[in-house]
């Protein structure tokens, strides 16, 4: 292969703590242009519908848009969500995380955070929603993953026109925990351009709502709730269940053992009940935002990573997504990553031809000069093309 007029995609995950995807993409395409500046390069930082999507959307040109929502635990904070085209129509782009992120929450001197996982609401992503809407966007993808809060997406809900009330016919306090107090959810008021609103809710976990593999259970913990909490939670979102099923019939108690029901917390559940959302693994979802069928048609080599290859990446996290997507073309793909724990074989079982991990160079660097060791492995990559 010679180096003139060939194209190379490059297409990472962030590496979480030290580089976003954009960073990333852009130090590997300044060691490939050291090497050769007439290299045909095509940055296209992607993510896995989680935290940093985004992101991802805004830098392959996607419009920012902030409003001020309600954090997790309240207090009002400026948040952003894309706007943007989906099959010629305008979409708009709510990540849950920038509105109801766990890491929203402050931390103390001790840096641990002081979470509220009885108190903690998913209210501003709906908030984001509704802003999408007032945008005009005919399609909304909800990026969900890094919640701070186990409300069943009841606070989603709220924002969006849904009452959530006692048995005195008074509002529940927010969050998980006021769902004990639920004697009735009134939908009546729920936004009507929800109806001819097309939803996609970006999924990777195919939990279910409740029980021992339920939203309580398995994430409760990570967002600050001890043993008795995730019984309360559960309870609660079992609650939340029966109380919707009064409204809605069956459809309410078969979402909640659907795949994806407990992700966020239970706002997955929420999305695919009551907004009839289709859920998708996330990087299918944020490759089409993208653009990068379209990118990598025609391309000679692909390049993508994200700060740990491991065993999860085989899942269908972002680099083996961009690496199935090179293939349906034909196109090499090598990754690129902070650590990588795979073997050979699994790399290539992967469709990797190649792998480059930063901690097999220097552990300690890669964490303090991570830009520059990607630059010196773009210029590597490009060094090998010219040969």
């Amino acid at each position: 292969m010679t180096p003139a007029g060939v194209r190379i995609v490059i297409a990472p995950d962030k590496f979480r703590g030290t580089l976003e995807a954009a960073e990333v993409a852009s130090a590997l395409a300044a060691g490939l242009t050291a090497v050769r500046a007439d290299l045909d390069l095509r940055c296209c930082p992607v993510a896995d519908g989680g935290e940093g999507t985004l992101a991802a959307a805004l830098a392959n040109g996607w419009e920012q848009v902030t409003t001020t929502v309600a954090g997790p635990l309240g207090a009002p904070l400026a948040a952003a969500f894309g706007r943007g085209s989906l099959d010629d129509e305008p979409a708009g782009l709510v990540e849950l995380s920038v509105a109801s992120g766990l890491a929203l929450i402050p931390a103390d001197a001790t840096g641990r955070r002081r979470t509220d996982p009885l108190g903690a609401t998913s209210r501003g992503t709906g908030e984001l929603i509704r802003a999408a809407l007032d945008a005009g966007c005919a399609t909304v993808i909800l990026g969900i993953g890094g919640s701070a809060c186990t409300d069943g997406g009841a606070g989603l809900l709220t924002a969006l026109g849904a009452r959530f009330l006692d048995a005195a016919g008074t509002p529940v306090p927010p969050g998980g925990g006021g769902l004990a107090e639920l004697a009735r959810v009134d939908l009546s008021g729920l936004d009507p351009r929800l109806a001819r609103t097309r939803f996609v809710v970006a999924c990777d976990v195919d939990n279910p709502l409740t029980g021992e593999r339920g939203a309580a259970a398995v994430f409760g913990p990570q967002k600050g709730a001890d043993a008795d909490d995730v019984a309360t939670l559960d309870a609660n979102l079992g609650r939340l269940v029966e109380v919707l099923a009064a409204e809605l019939g069956p459809v309410a108690r078969e979402g909640a053992v659907r795949p994806g029901a407990g992700a966020a917390g239970g706002v997955g559940y929420a999305a695919m009940t009551v907004l009839g959302a289709e859920p998708r693994p996330g990087v299918d979802v944020v490759l089409d935002l993208v653009g990068l069928d379209g990118q990598v048609a025609g391309a000679d080599l692909v390049i993508t990573g994200e700060g740990s290859l491991d065993s999860q990446s085989l899942g269908g996290k972002t680099p083996v997504g961009v690496g199935r997507l090179a293939a349906a073309h034909g196109v090499p793909v090598v990754a690129v990553s902070g650590r990588c724990t795979l073997s050979a074989d699994q790399l290539r079982e992967a469709g990797f031809s190649a792998g480059y991990a930063l901690a097999d160079r220097d552990p300690v660097r890669c964490f303090t000069d991570t830009a520059t060791m990607l630059t010196e492995i773009g210029r590597e990559i490009g060094e090998q093309l010219a040969g």
